[in-house]
């Protein structure tokens, strides 16, 4: 099983792919799309729930959603078929840094991809390259709550990965975007979100016993567990923004 299928099992019980509940999202989408009637494009969109459910929400708005991974890209479209927007949305199986548009997008997201594009920084300019001239960014990416110590580090994160909040919000206004709004992930939402992860892709594993990959899983979710429990828990953050640029740029 590789990770992309371990992911789509652990996320099974919490769709959105960071830790962040569904009240949240739904303030973060209310705060980035103001007429309801916008073009919108997910960089990074996974099985396209952030789309979805800013769809079902607003008839009139249009979207389009990227992600590398061709088996979230399938769950994606079976999931706007089953919500009836369908036809409101495009979803593409490529690279984010490859994707192009004949037309500019009023709101980009990209949450919790930042990868895809080697950091939080190009993620911005990435973002920028395809917005119209008044539109906005919805972005999400981590930042250490405390500077992380060994238990973290030994948990696969380096130490320059992140900055802290207050730098990182520096260096997204230094390279010329305005925070509209922000959202910094409460500790519920962090537990929700790793006690279902790991929860569910456990779960997954003991209700099938005689798959081939259940000791796998097991395994994975309790190493997962143990990551963060013993090292990042209350050390990472994760924090959202909705941003538009400054007039200057």
């Amino acid at each position: 099983m590789d990770r992309q299928e371990i992911s789509a099992i652990a996320h099974g019980d919490h769709p959105i792919a960071a830790p962040i509940s569904d009240e949240s999202v739904g303030v973060l989408l209310d705060r980035a799309l103001r007429r309801s009637d916008e073009r919108v494009l997910d960089l990074g969109c996974g099985a396209g729930t952030w789309l979805i459910r800013a769809l079902a929400d607003r008839p009139g708005l249009r979207a389009v959603g990227v992600d590398t991974d061709a088996s979230a890209i399938a769950r994606a479209e079976k999931a706007a078929t089953a919500a009836g927007v369908s036809d409101r949305v495009v979803f593409h199986a490529m690279d984010a840094k490859d994707f192009t548009a004949p037309n500019r997008f009023d709101l980009v997201l990209s949450v919790g991809a930042a990868h895809a594009f080697g950091g939080l920084l190009p993620t911005l300019d990435a973002a920028a390259g395809h917005l119209a001239s008044d539109g906005g960014l919805l972005v999400g990416d981590g930042f250490w709550e405390r500077p992380p110590g060994r238990a973290t580090l030994d948990a696969g994160f380096e130490a320059e990965e992140y900055d802290d909040l207050a730098t990182t919000v520096d260096r997204i206004t230094d390279r010329g975007w305005v925070p509209i709004y922000g959202h910094v992930s409460t500790r519920q939402e962090w537990d929700d979100y790793e006690w279902s992860w790991t929860g569910t892709l456990s779960r997954w594993a003991l209700e099938h016993p005689e798959h081939p990959d259940s000791d796998q899983a097991l395994r994975v979710a309790a190493e997962h567990r143990t990551d963060w429990l013993h090292g990042y828990r209350g050390t990472f953050g994760f924090l959202t923004l909705c941003l538009r640029r400054a007039h200057d740029r």
